[in-house]
């Protein structure tokens, strides 16, 4: 943490039991503004209770330090003291800025953590009426983003105008479900799928299973699959808009936004789903391909090692080259 700076752990109320059926541990709570899963395999009960205790502990401590919802995190800080002053950092958050910076230039600048004007202003629940922004506001919004305009120096960061905020969203639950597997494997688990609002990471396979079996949701029919995916380790992550939106004059506006025209996408993508070594490496793919379309997300996802993807359009799927050896019918 922070020096000086005293926070309260978020309390997540968790739910253990032991699946007899599939040999399994499973913990269920709410984290992350996520309904979250935990499901794995140990030799003991009290090891068992002991992953569960470090990984939700951890998952608290996370968002309790780096959440913008809550006023007293380190981010919330941040973006108050934009173009007033730097404010002190940890060596673990000047970590996660560098992280930021790989996936920055990853994708050519399209997850941006400074995103978060262009997001407030798009937000779908404050756009329930289907006012949209006007050009100007628009405009303005984009003149606070920049993740190159943000100002680092060993020890400290500064936001240098006012107005310019910042958000881990596109990234930080799927940096949590690495960690989570990470404290798994820390604690001798072999056997283990980590599931945080359905961004996951597997490691593995089930006690009674030759593989874990992930859940594809229909983009048209939300709730209902149309295939899975059989997963023996790494990330998956799926992006699209057709959960989080709102509608004006008939049109469909998500919240997913496009740095570019600071403005949310619009294609004939309606979700991008991606394997990868890690699941944060999978949901930035999935959500860079979805803002990029499916020609150029295509060849980035292809163009990154171990990585597949598949894109659900409203007139057919379309997959990266080895994504149908992970399909299960």
């Amino acid at each position: 943490m922070v020096l000086g700076t005293q926070r309260k752990r978020k309390v997540i109320d968790v739910k253990m039991s032991f699946d007899s059926k599939e040999s399994l541990y499973v913990i269920r709570f709410q984290a992350l503004g996520s309904d979250c899963l935990i499901r794995f395999s140990h030799s003991d009960r009290n090891g068992a209770v002991a992953f569960a205790k470090e990984a939700v502990g951890w998952i608290a401590e996370f968002e309790t330090k780096y959440s913008r919802f809550r006023d007293d995190s380190i981010v919330s800080e941040i973006n108050r003291a934009a173009g007033v002053s730097p404010v002190p950092i940890d060596a673990e958050l000047e970590s996660i800025f560098a992280i930021c910076d790989d996936l920055h230039f990853m994708t050519d600048r399209i997850m941006d953590p400074s995103m978060l004007p262009l997001i407030e202003l798009w937000d779908f629940r404050k756009r329930e009426g289907g006012e949209l922004p006007t050009d100007e506001e628009v405009a303005a919004a984009q003149r606070l983003v920049g993740w190159d305009k943000v100002e680092r120096k060993s020890g400290e960061v500064y936001l240098p105008e006012a107005g310019m905020s910042l958000d881990f969203g596109g990234f930080g639950k799927e940096y949590a479900v690495d960690k989570v597997a990470a404290i798994a494997v820390g604690h001798g688990v072999d056997s283990c799928l980590v599931d945080l609002g359905r961004d996951l990471h597997v490691i593995g396979t089930p006690p009674r299973a030759p593989a874990w079996h992930v859940a594809l949701e229909d983009p048209q029919s939300p709730g209902k699959p149309w295939s899975s995916l059989a997963c023996l380790g790494g990330g998956v992550a799926t992006s699209g808009d057709y959960r989080r939106f709102f509608e004006s004059n008939g049109q469909r506006y998500g919240h997913i936004i496009d740095p570019r025209s600071g403005r949310p996408t619009h294609s004939e993508v309606l979700s991008v789903t991606v394997l990868a070594n890690s699941c944060l490496e999978a949901g930035v793919l999935s959500t860079a391909a979805f803002i990029m379309g499916q020609d150029e997300g295509g060849r980035l996802i292809e163009d990154t090692p171990g990585a597949e993807g598949c894109f659900f359009m409203a007139n057919g799927i379309n997959q990266t080259r080895n994504f149908y050896s992970y399909v299960v019918q």
